[in-house]
């Protein structure tokens, strides 16, 4: 009786469970309708689609410069922005004095003075490109009155030229020896020595005045090959990227324009030479001659090249001077050097004295309608 009182839906559903079962190992209850299904779906597209545009999004800022704005727009952090003090151990008004070299710099055109001494304005736009200012050192003024200004730079540029004796090469070497005996107090006082000045000192380093050779390098672009092992830290390449120091040693990036150098065999054999200077690079002239192009020295932030920075950027007179991209980053990373040096200098000159000297005070000369030469001069007299 008690049997017979189950409702017949019972039964029925006991039966097609136990058909169910049959066809199918899956439990009861993991048995999920299509519309669940649906809705937990509806639940979880959302936040996935959300998650996988923003990493669409950061994917894209890391090879995009974003604005601010953008970064904001697209939900990404921003990045604060502050104003980094200083360095109180570097000088940012650096000041760097340049040698005037006797005569007009164009062959007696612009003057026939015979007390004239002129500083090319390519070497003035070189200092001055990297974030510092000039003051002329004028060779063959007072010497009290010249020694009164080197105290007021903050490191020192030979530039190029033809003279070799008298006066002028006495000035040379005394800036050179002052140099020296700042570094050797402490202070930090570079100087660079650019293809006469290279001449000089070498001269004045070896104390051979017979020292350098014949060369065959006028107007000639050239490659720089580096010394085997060489190591370029702390020195004017250290900071030339990979790929330009490559270019470097395959194209013409560098000028020269000079008569004589010195081989690397005569340089090793002058041990005064070795001793003060490494060298760095070598170039080749026009009859397969090699030569010294740059020297660092071991001891002294002193830098000499054989070649011509300046003039990739600032001079046109030349027929082969390279103008291409890469020339123009090698004159920039070379003035980079240069005065990122001089702002280690403890020298800080009273700013009303600077002022009253600095090559503002003197205006430069067109001389490069001649085709030839420099573009503009700055003449003393």
């Amino acid at each position: 009786m008690t049997n017979d009182a189950v409702p017949q839906y019972s039964s029925s559903s006991s039966s097609s469970s136990s058909s169910s079962n049959t066809g199918s190992d899956m439990p009861k209850n993991d048995v999920v309708s299509s519309s669940s299904y649906s809705e937990i779906w509806n639940y979880l597209w959302i936040p996935l689609l959300i998650s996988y545009s923003k990493e669409l999004s950061l994917a894209k800022a890391q090879s995009t410069i974003l604005l601010p704005t953008q970064n904001h727009q697209l939900g990404l952090a921003d990045s604060t922005t502050t104003c980094i003090t200083p360095d109180p151990n570097l000088y940012y008004r650096p000041v760097i004095g340049i040698l005037s070299h006797p005569g007009d710099g164009a062959s007696g055109r612009l003057s026939n003075a015979t007390n004239a001494s002129y500083i090319a304005a390519s070497y003035v736009k070189f200092v001055e490109s990297a974030g510092a200012r000039v003051i002329p050192l004028i060779y063959n003024e007072p010497s009290h009155i010249l020694f009164q200004k080197l105290n007021l730079v903050n490191g020192v540029l030979f530039t190029g030229g033809w003279a070799k004796t008298g006066l002028y090469y006495k000035v040379v070497e005394r800036i050179f020896k002052k140099a020296l005996e700042r570094n050797d107090a402490g202070d930090h006082f570079p100087l660079y020595a650019i293809c006469l000045g290279f001449e000089i000192l070498t001269m004045i380093i070896s104390k051979d005045h017979n020292i350098l050779e014949a060369f065959n390098a006028t107007d000639q672009a050239s490659t720089l090959q580096f010394m085997e092992n060489t190591h370029i830290e702390g020195t004017v390449f250290q900071r030339f990227p990979p790929t330009l120091l490559k270019k470097m040693s395959t194209d013409c990036l560098v000028m020269q324009n000079h008569r004589y150098g010195i081989s690397p065999e005569r340089f090793q054999e002058n041990q005064n030479l070795s001793n003060f200077f490494k060298v760095l690079t070598t170039s080749t002239d026009e009859d397969n001659k090699v030569y010294v192009s740059t020297v660092h020295s071991h001891s002294y932030p002193v830098t000499a090249f054989q070649w011509h920075p300046e003039k990739n950027a600032f001079e046109w007179g030349l027929s082969m001077i390279p103008h291409s991209e890469e020339a123009v980053q090698v004159t920039q990373h070379v003035a980079n050097f240069l005065v990122s040096e001089a702002r280690k200098s403890l020298n800080r000159p009273p700013s009303r004295r600077v002022l009253d000297n600095l090559i503002y005070n003197y205006s430069p000369t067109y001389c490069g309608k001649a085709g030839k030469g420099y573009d503009e001069v700055y003449i003393f007299s």
